[in-house]
């Protein structure tokens, strides 16, 4: 197939259900999730596994994950990046997508021990309910720290979802 970039960002963004290969240099990986009965749930196109999208040259990572999510899945509480690493043979951006939509089919998150690395090191093996943690993590510290996340998710039952997910500089401030 020929295809310039565009062509199958454009192709992405469209995703009906039919698989794709995403092969960029910039890939995002977007953990959709939401609260359904005051319990986190991963949800998505992909269900309980992130959802890979590649990153134009020329595009802002947030920007396209934001309109991807808004295209494909619902239009996002919030949308933020919480972490990157190499994998996949590319450099991955990890986000986490809040969403509203009750009707997507979704699987409670399950808790998991983060990745430890070396202090110079990423660590040897990283599992997605690790990097899934880890984002939540982030999103705790966010309601709490950030405006404009809690105006969008402080009067939701996100705090009280997110409480145990303490991120780790602050356990010990418990």
């Amino acid at each position: 197939m020929d295809a310039t970039a565009e062509q199958i960002l454009a192709m992405a963004r469209d995703w009906d259900d039919a698989p794709f290969d995403v092969e960029g240099p910039v890939q995002a990986e977007i953990f959709v999730v939401r609260l359904d009965g005051g319990q986190l749930v991963m949800t998505g196109p992909c269900g309980a596994e992130p959802w890979y999208v590649q990153v134009g040259a020329d595009e802002d990572p947030l920007d396209a994950v934001t309109a991807t999510v808004r295209r494909t899945v619902d239009e996002p509480v919030v949308v933020h990046s919480t972490s990157w690493r190499r994998d996949r043979d590319a450099v991955v951006l990890t986000f986490v997508a809040v969403i509203s939509r009750p009707e997507l089919a979704a699987v409670p998150v399950p808790r998991a021990e983060l990745a430890r690395g070396g202090a110079t090191a990423a660590p040897e093996r990283i599992g997605t309910f690790q990097v899934l943690e880890h984002a939540l993590r982030h999103l705790a510290w966010l309601v709490h720290d950030d405006p404009v996340v809690q105006e969008k998710l402080g009067d939701r039952g996100w705090a009280e979802a997110l409480r145990d997910y303490t991120p780790e500089p602050f356990r010990h401030l418990r």
